[in-house]
């Protein structure tokens, strides 16, 4: 069984404005950048219920906080800090310091 294919934001979006210019079928794009025709539909059509986002002032929502990532990462620092401050006090003899 094949993985699917991912593709990159800019990707999509090259595609999906090359589809908003008319200039070529959706059909000759998709042989052209070598995906399915369906999914250039779905592109364009994110592409045009997404633009007026690039528009709007101040109204950007907050990006989501995982609390339980931000609790293990607060605890890796914690260890990661006890080991420095461990390294660094066994190797102050040898440095002479």
């Amino acid at each position: 069984m094949s993985k699917r294919k991912q593709h990159h934001p800019e990707f999509k979006a090259k595609v999906a404005l090359e589809a908003l210019k008319g200039e070529e079928t959706v059909s000759e794009l998709a042989s052209r950048f070598g995906v399915h025709p369906t999914m250039i539909h779905q592109w364009k059509r994110a592409l045009l219920e997404g633009a007026s986002g690039v528009f709007e002032r101040g109204s950007r929502k907050a990006p989501e906080v995982d609390e339980e990532q931000v609790k293990g990462l607060h605890a890796k620092i914690g260890e990661l800090a006890v080991a420095n401050d461990f390294l660094a006090r066994k190797l102050k003899p040898w440095t002479g310091k």
